[in-house]
This record gives C-alpha cells, sequence and structure tokens, in this order.
C-alpha cells in the first residue's frame, strides 16, 4: 500500500449514497486540496480537467461514479442509470483504456443483479462494491508490479521516467514508481531522473513531488535534457507507465514517451513499460487504432495562465503518442514481465 506521508489519490466516503473526495492534481505541488464529487458532472469534469489522472486512477474514479449516478433513483430506472452513467463518464477522455474497463466492469455487475433481491438499496450496495473492489485490486496489482520490476532496477545507476505512473496516478504505489518504491525497499540505491513533461509538467509538478515524499533521490530535468544526461552515462534504465497497450505491446503514453524510448534505444539504454494487465487492449491489433487525445491548445500557447506564444498561431497538441513494441524491452505487469515484447508472449502471460 502507498505510504502514509503521501496523501490518497481518490477515497470513497460514505455508504451508497456517499461520495467520492479526489486530490486535486492541478493544485500540485503549491496546494494539498480535495474535490468532493457529489455529482457524475463533478466526476466528468475532474477527469477532463486532469484533476484525476493517470489510468488506473481514471478507472477507480470512474467506477465510483456510476455509483453516484445511480444515487436517489427508484429500483425501476438502475438498469437505465448505470447506461447513462457509463455512456457520459466514457467521453471524458479517449485514450485510457482503463477508463473503458472499469466502466464494462459496472454494467457486467449490474447486469449479474438477479442474485440480488428486488431493492434499490441492495443494488446500489453492490455497485458500491464493485467500485470498492476494482481499487483493491488496482492496489494489489501495483504491489505487484512492484516485485517484478525492481529487479531489472540498477543498483547505484539512474533510472529516467516521464509522466507520472505513482501512486498520484493510481490507487496504490503506482505502475512504473512502484517499481522504483520496491527497488527502494530492496535497498537499491539509485537517483531518478523526472522529465518535466510539458506541456502541463506532470513531472515536475507531481513525479518530483511524489519522489520527495516518499524520500527517493530525484533529479528534474526538462524534456530535452534526456539525450545529454543518456550520453553522460547518467542513465541505465528508463521506466514509464501507459494508458493503453495494443495486442501486438504497442504503447499508448503521454506525449514525449516514444521520443524518450527512441533515445533510449539509440543510446542502448533497456526501456520498460509497467503497466496491468487492464491497461492492454487486446481487441486493438497494433498502436496505430489507438485513438489520441488532443488537448486545448490553451495548454500550450498559456500554460498555467500565462501567455507564451503570439496570439492566432497554430497548435498541435495530442496528450499521448505511442511506443513500438520492437523500443520496449519488455513490459512490467503484475502476472510478470513480458520480455521480449510480442503478441505471443503477451497472450501467455496475461492468460
Amino acid at each position: 500500500m502507498s505510504s502514509p506521508t503521501v496523501p490518497r489519490t481518490l477515497e470513497w466516503i460514505g455508504g451508497s449514497d456517499g461520495f467520492l473526495r479526489l486530490l486535486d492534481q492541478t493544485r500540485l505541488p503549491t496546494e494539498l486540496v480535495y474535490l468532493d464529487c457529489r455529482t457524475v458532472n463533478d466526476l466528468w469534469e475532474a477527469i477532463k480537467a486532469l484533476r484525476v489522472r493517470g489510468a488506473p486512477a481514471i478507472g477507480c474514479a470512474a467506477a465510483y461514479g456510476v455509483v453516484i449516478g445511480v444515487q436517489g433513483l427508484p429500483f425501476e430506472k438502475l438498469d437505465e442509470g448505470v447506461n447513462i452513467a457509463c455512456d457520459y463518464l466514457a467521453t471524458s477522455r479517449p485514450t485510457a483504456v482503463n477508463l473503458f474497463w472499469a466502466l464494462d466492469r459496472m454494467r457486467q455487475a449490474m447486469r449479474k443483479k438477479r442474485r440480488l433481491p428486488p431493492s434499490a438499496d441492495a443494488r446500489r450496495n453492490m455497485l458500491l462494491s464493485e467500485a470498492g473492489a476494482i481499487e483493491r485490486e488496482d492496489r494489489a496489482m501495483c504491489s505487484a508490479i512492484g516485485k517484478y520490476g525492481a529487479p531489472l532496477v540498477p543498483n547505484g545507476g539512474g533510472v529516467l521516467t516521464h509522466c507520472n505512473a505513482g501512486s498520484l496516478a493510481t490507487g496504490g504505489d503506482g505502475t512504473a514508481l512502484a517499481v522504483l518504491y520496491a527497488a527502494k525497499r530492496a535497498r537499491k540505491h539509485f537517483t531518478v531522473f523526472a522529465d518535466e513533461t510539458r506541456p502541463l509538467l506532470q513531472g515536475a509538478r507531481l513525479t518530483a513531488w511524489e519522489l520527495a515524499q516518499r524520500s527517493l533521490d530525484v533529479t528534474l530535468i526538462c524534456d530535452n535534457m534526456a539525450a545529454q544526461v543518456m550520453k553522460e552515462g547518467k542513465i541505465g534504465m528508463v521506466v514509464v507507465g501507459a494508458d493503453r497497450i495494443a495486442a501486438n505491446g504497442d504503447t499508448a503514453n503521454k506525449i514525449g514517451t516514444y521520443g524518450v524510448a527512441l533515445l533510449a534505444h539509440a543510446h542502448g539504454i533497456p526501456f520498460y513499460v509497467a503497466a496491468p494487465s487492464s491497461t492492454f487492449d487486446l481487441s486493438l491489433p497494433e498502436g496505430r487504432a489507438i485513438p489520441i487525445e488532443q488537448r486545448d491548445p490553451a495548454e500550450v500557447t498559456r500554460g498555467f495562465g500565462k501567455q507564451t506564444a503570439p496570439d492566432g498561431v497554430s497548435v498541435y497538441n495530442p496528450a499521448f503518442d505511442v511506443t513500438p513494441a520492437k523500443l520496449i524491452a519488455g513490459i512490467i505487469t503484475e502476472r510478470g514481465v513480458i520480455a521480449p515484447v510480442s503478441k505471443t508472449n503477451i497472450r501467455r502471460v496475461l492468460s
């Protein structure tokens, strides 16, 4: 489980008529502010605005959003309420597959309602139980990813990570950062180099903050410094998270990840992806089929409220890119490390 020194990313408060409390990540690292989501609209906005982010955390939050969506509905409207909430929450962000996986699981839970008495309260409690199970399973998956990934961390070397794939992005210790936390518990000594991750600076605002909270040795670098740091021999491993992984291992992650993978390949540095099995989308044969979210141009031209580009300039602002499987040394999952990365090995490990 996460260190008690790091605030919880999300927490359900109360019974089936309760609400979801989120750590507002848009306010970090200077302010610790919580947001109480009491309506589905509240949660949709929180996901869209990146107040909660990271594929596993989005999935957990969305599952609780379904519980919110059926509050106050009469028994005969519960099925419809689940579908309406799921359909609406699915429009918040298109790339992270955990969102759709969690919503589909909530729909399936409702379809199994025949086992329950014909009571609105019983079925709302069942949905809350399912959402809680998704969060608990995510914590367990994070722990297992850390266990399998820790042996890969070089002792005495440096590790580069991009964006944030830690406890802020999940219900537990994270994915990529769970590997580092587990390596530290194994008494390995290493320095983490955190890319700032433009344009929203998740590496600077979130990863550097989180690692410092957990007392890891972290050095922040600008995105365009990664090649030089690798050239100087400071990096022995790269590990990142993922938002969706295709059947062949092509991986979508925060914009800039593909460039880091190319640099790692050029310098002979192993590049690893850490992700739970729920992040795989085996319905997509390869990465080119992964939908890529386009974000507001103002994130680039007026980042954090300050204008940094001329008025009227055209902006291209994809939130993610796709790293080809051939650049990935291994995918660290809660079921083991997939290496080499191939469609056959993915299916073997996930099965």
